[in-house]
């Protein structure tokens, strides 16, 4: 099964009406996003124990870790929570940023570091979540343009 395929059985196992906000919630941001990669995590680790909530990813980054490792993984993430849905916009040096700038203007939601959490889409300012998406791609831009730039003058 393709990752288009693994995505759209996941979203159609949601109860409505989470299923239909899912389902909008992908379009949107592949509206932000059009030419984005497309990812599904199955919230599995390599033994096939459940270590998270399923994800779809949007968007590619390379995530640097503290002891020099790189690897790939996506931008913006949703997944289904046991009340809502949760949108993770990675990348952000700032954790504050998210809560700071859009908590008080996106609507009924919970705005931590990196996760906007929200019941329900009508609960949120559909704009300001693009907003929110938005920022977090371009973050990633100007992270890996200053990535290429170190790197050139070595």
């Amino acid at each position: 099964m393709n990752v288009k395929e693994q995505i759209k059985q996941y979203i159609n196992s949601q109860p409505e009406p989470k299923r239909s906000d899912m389902q909008n919630l992908h379009r949107i941001i592949l509206e932000v996003m059009p030419k984005c990669k497309l990812w599904f995590l199955d919230g599995k680790d390599d033994e096939g124990k459940t270590v998270s909530n399923p994800n779809i990813g949007y968007g590619s980054q390379t995530i640097k870790y503290s002891d020099g490792k790189t690897r790939e993984f996506y931008q913006i993430g949703m997944s289904a929570n046991k009340t809502g849905i949760s949108v993770y916009i990675l990348g952000i040096n700032d954790k504050t940023y998210l809560s700071k700038t859009y908590g008080k203007k996106i609507g009924k939601s919970s705005v931590s570091g990196y996760c906007i959490k929200f019941k329900t889409l009508k609960d949120i300012n559909i704009d300001i979540l693009k907003e929110a998406i938005r920022y977090g791609v371009e973050q990633e831009k100007t992270t890996n343009a200053e990535i290429l730039k170190k790197q050139n003058t070595k």
